[in-house]
Protein backbone atom coordinates (compact mmCIF):
# COMPACT_ATOMS: atom_id res chain seq x y z
CA UNK A 1 0.00 0.00 0.00
CA UNK A 2 2.87 2.28 0.64
CA UNK A 3 4.70 1.49 -2.77
CA UNK A 4 1.19 2.43 -4.30
CA UNK A 5 0.77 5.48 -2.72
CA UNK A 6 4.39 7.12 -3.29
CA UNK A 7 3.86 5.73 -7.04
CA UNK A 8 0.36 7.60 -7.58
CA UNK A 9 1.90 10.89 -6.08
CA UNK A 10 4.88 10.28 -8.41
CA UNK A 11 2.73 9.93 -11.39
CA UNK A 12 2.24 13.69 -11.42
CA UNK A 13 4.55 16.78 -10.55
CA UNK A 14 3.95 18.43 -7.68
CA UNK A 15 4.03 22.08 -7.82
CA UNK A 16 5.71 24.58 -5.18
CA UNK A 17 5.77 28.06 -4.53
CA UNK A 18 9.16 29.64 -5.29
CA UNK A 19 10.89 30.70 -2.16
CA UNK A 20 8.87 27.83 -0.42
CA UNK A 21 11.62 27.42 3.21
CA UNK A 22 13.38 23.87 3.23
CA UNK A 23 13.17 23.71 6.93
CA UNK A 24 9.63 23.78 7.46
CA UNK A 25 8.93 20.74 5.73
CA UNK A 26 8.16 17.81 7.64
CA UNK A 27 10.34 14.56 7.61
CA UNK A 28 7.31 12.87 5.13
CA UNK A 29 7.14 15.55 2.62
CA UNK A 30 10.96 16.00 2.44
CA UNK A 31 10.63 12.56 1.44
CA UNK A 32 7.70 13.16 -1.21
CA UNK A 33 9.95 15.39 -2.55
CA UNK A 34 13.38 13.83 -2.94
CA UNK A 35 11.48 10.70 -4.52
CA UNK A 36 9.85 12.83 -6.84
CA UNK A 37 13.13 14.43 -7.70
CA UNK A 38 14.55 11.32 -8.38
CA UNK A 39 11.83 10.35 -10.34
CA UNK A 40 11.56 13.12 -12.63
CA UNK A 41 15.38 13.52 -13.78
CA UNK A 42 16.64 12.48 -16.90
CA UNK A 43 18.16 8.92 -16.09
CA UNK A 44 20.82 10.24 -18.96
CA UNK A 45 21.99 13.48 -17.07
CA UNK A 46 21.06 12.42 -13.38
CA UNK A 47 21.67 14.93 -10.68
CA UNK A 48 23.54 14.23 -7.75
CA UNK A 49 21.13 15.03 -4.96
CA UNK A 50 23.60 15.30 -2.33
CA UNK A 51 23.94 19.76 -2.38
CA UNK A 52 19.77 19.19 -2.22
CA UNK A 53 20.05 17.10 1.09
CA UNK A 54 22.89 19.75 2.34
CA UNK A 55 20.87 22.71 1.90
CA UNK A 56 18.27 21.25 3.86
CA UNK A 57 20.21 20.29 6.82
CA UNK A 58 21.76 23.41 6.61
CA UNK A 59 18.28 25.21 6.63
CA UNK A 60 17.26 22.81 9.53
CA UNK A 61 20.31 23.72 11.00
CA UNK A 62 19.65 27.49 11.05
CA UNK A 63 16.41 26.90 12.26
CA UNK A 64 17.72 25.25 14.91
CA UNK A 65 20.83 28.19 15.65
CA UNK A 66 17.70 30.84 15.51
CA UNK A 67 15.30 29.25 17.90
CA UNK A 68 18.59 29.11 20.64
CA UNK A 69 19.87 32.63 19.61
CA UNK A 70 16.04 33.53 20.39
CA UNK A 71 16.17 31.51 23.84
CA UNK A 72 19.67 33.24 24.58
CA UNK A 73 18.46 36.84 23.44
CA UNK A 74 15.25 36.26 26.62
CA UNK A 75 17.39 34.72 29.16
CA UNK A 76 19.53 37.82 28.51
CA UNK A 77 16.58 40.15 28.87
CA UNK A 78 15.37 38.28 31.73
CA UNK A 79 18.81 38.04 33.73
CA UNK A 80 18.70 42.28 32.95
CA UNK A 81 15.25 42.72 34.51
CA UNK A 82 16.27 40.84 37.46
CA UNK A 83 19.59 42.70 37.71
CA UNK A 84 17.72 46.15 37.53
CA UNK A 85 15.30 44.80 40.22
CA UNK A 86 18.24 44.69 42.53
CA UNK A 87 19.44 47.42 41.94
CA UNK A 88 16.35 49.12 43.08
CA UNK A 89 17.19 47.84 46.52
CA UNK A 90 20.09 50.02 46.52
CA UNK A 91 18.29 53.64 46.11
CA UNK A 92 19.10 55.71 49.32
CA UNK A 93 21.17 53.38 50.76
CA UNK A 94 25.16 53.72 51.53
CA UNK A 95 27.49 52.21 49.44
CA UNK A 96 30.98 52.47 48.75
CA UNK A 97 32.29 52.60 44.82
CA UNK A 98 35.27 53.10 42.26
CA UNK A 99 35.10 56.69 41.61
CA UNK A 100 36.05 60.24 43.29
CA UNK A 101 33.25 61.98 44.73
CA UNK A 102 32.20 61.14 48.27
CA UNK A 103 29.27 61.83 50.30
CA UNK A 104 30.14 63.97 53.83
CA UNK A 105 27.75 63.99 56.43
CA UNK A 106 28.39 65.42 59.87
CA UNK A 107 31.82 66.54 58.50
CA UNK A 108 32.80 62.97 57.80
CA UNK A 109 33.35 60.24 55.24
CA UNK A 110 35.54 57.77 54.65
CA UNK A 111 37.89 56.96 51.49
CA UNK A 112 40.04 54.20 49.97
CA UNK A 113 43.06 54.56 47.00
CA UNK A 114 45.22 52.06 45.51
CA UNK A 115 48.14 52.54 43.32
CA UNK A 116 49.43 50.86 40.72
CA UNK A 117 53.11 50.71 41.04
CA UNK A 118 55.25 52.06 44.28
CA UNK A 119 55.07 55.92 45.42
CA UNK A 120 57.28 58.15 47.00
CA UNK A 121 54.81 60.97 47.61
CA UNK A 122 51.29 60.93 47.71
CA UNK A 123 49.16 64.09 47.72
CA UNK A 124 45.39 63.42 48.65
CA UNK A 125 43.52 67.02 47.99
CA UNK A 126 39.51 66.91 48.76
CA UNK A 127 37.45 70.03 46.92
CA UNK A 128 34.16 71.41 47.59
CA UNK A 129 31.73 71.75 44.51
CA UNK A 130 32.91 75.21 44.05
CA UNK A 131 36.49 73.86 43.44
CA UNK A 132 38.33 75.19 47.41
CA UNK A 133 40.57 72.78 49.02
CA UNK A 134 38.85 71.77 51.99
CA UNK A 135 41.48 68.96 53.40
CA UNK A 136 44.60 67.17 52.22
CA UNK A 137 47.25 65.12 53.48
CA UNK A 138 50.87 64.01 52.21
CA UNK A 139 51.87 60.68 52.18
CA UNK A 140 55.41 59.08 51.68
CA UNK A 141 56.76 55.80 50.28
CA UNK A 142 53.63 53.85 49.66
CA UNK A 143 53.16 50.44 48.15
CA UNK A 144 51.78 49.64 44.94
CA UNK A 145 48.82 47.42 44.69
CA UNK A 146 47.64 48.18 48.61
CA UNK A 147 44.59 49.62 49.98
CA UNK A 148 45.24 53.15 52.29
CA UNK A 149 42.56 55.09 54.06
CA UNK A 150 42.07 58.51 53.79
CA UNK A 151 39.37 59.66 56.36
CA UNK A 152 37.62 63.25 56.25
CA UNK A 153 36.83 64.62 59.34
CA UNK A 154 35.84 68.65 59.58
CA UNK A 155 32.99 69.27 61.61
CA UNK A 156 33.04 72.84 59.95
CA UNK A 157 32.40 71.00 56.39
CA UNK A 158 28.41 71.12 55.24
CA UNK A 159 26.45 67.68 54.10
CA UNK A 160 27.29 67.02 50.36
CA UNK A 161 29.55 65.22 47.94
CA UNK A 162 33.41 66.69 47.41
CA UNK A 163 35.36 65.90 45.03
CA UNK A 164 38.67 63.92 45.85
CA UNK A 165 42.32 64.22 44.00
CA UNK A 166 45.02 61.59 44.34
CA UNK A 167 48.66 62.79 42.99
CA UNK A 168 51.29 60.25 43.18
CA UNK A 169 54.99 60.21 42.22
CA UNK A 170 57.36 57.74 41.84
CA UNK A 171 60.47 59.81 40.75
CA UNK A 172 59.51 62.01 37.92
CA UNK A 173 57.11 59.67 37.00
CA UNK A 174 53.16 59.77 37.88
CA UNK A 175 51.59 56.96 39.15
CA UNK A 176 48.01 55.67 38.56
CA UNK A 177 45.59 55.41 41.39
CA UNK A 178 42.01 54.49 42.24
CA UNK A 179 39.45 55.57 44.80
CA UNK A 180 37.18 53.96 46.57
CA UNK A 181 34.12 57.03 47.77
CA UNK A 182 31.38 56.88 49.92
CA UNK A 183 28.29 57.77 48.03
CA UNK A 184 23.88 57.35 47.95
CA UNK A 185 22.43 55.90 45.42
CA UNK A 186 20.11 57.79 44.38
CA UNK A 187 18.56 56.08 41.14
CA UNK A 188 19.10 53.31 38.71
CA UNK A 189 18.36 53.15 35.17
CA UNK A 190 18.95 50.42 32.19
CA UNK A 191 21.60 51.63 29.56
CA UNK A 192 23.02 49.72 26.67
CA UNK A 193 26.31 49.19 29.15
CA UNK A 194 24.21 47.36 31.44
CA UNK A 195 22.31 48.38 34.97
CA UNK A 196 23.62 51.82 36.01
CA UNK A 197 23.64 53.40 39.65
CA UNK A 198 23.18 57.06 39.96
CA UNK A 199 25.64 58.67 42.34
CA UNK A 200 25.99 62.11 42.43
CA UNK A 201 24.97 62.42 39.30
CA UNK A 202 27.63 59.77 38.39
CA UNK A 203 26.42 56.35 36.31
CA UNK A 204 28.14 53.41 38.35
CA UNK A 205 28.28 50.15 36.84
CA UNK A 206 27.14 47.72 39.57
CA UNK A 207 31.08 45.82 39.02
CA UNK A 208 32.31 48.75 40.43
CA UNK A 209 30.58 48.85 43.44
CA UNK A 210 32.84 47.53 46.40
CA UNK A 211 30.47 47.71 49.19
CA UNK A 212 27.25 47.79 50.52
CA UNK A 213 26.70 49.71 53.79
CA UNK A 214 28.90 50.05 56.85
Amino acid sequence: MELTGISEYLKKPQIVQAGYDNSKMENEDFLKVLLADLAWQDPLDAKDISDFINNTVKLRQMEVLNDFQETVKMLKEANESNSLLYASNLIGKKLYYEGADTYVENGRSKVKFKLEDNADIVKVTVLDQKGNVVDEEAFSNLEGNKEYPFEIDNPALTDGYYTVYVEAKKGKESVKATLISEGIAESVLKSPEGIKVMVHNNEIDLNSIVQIGG
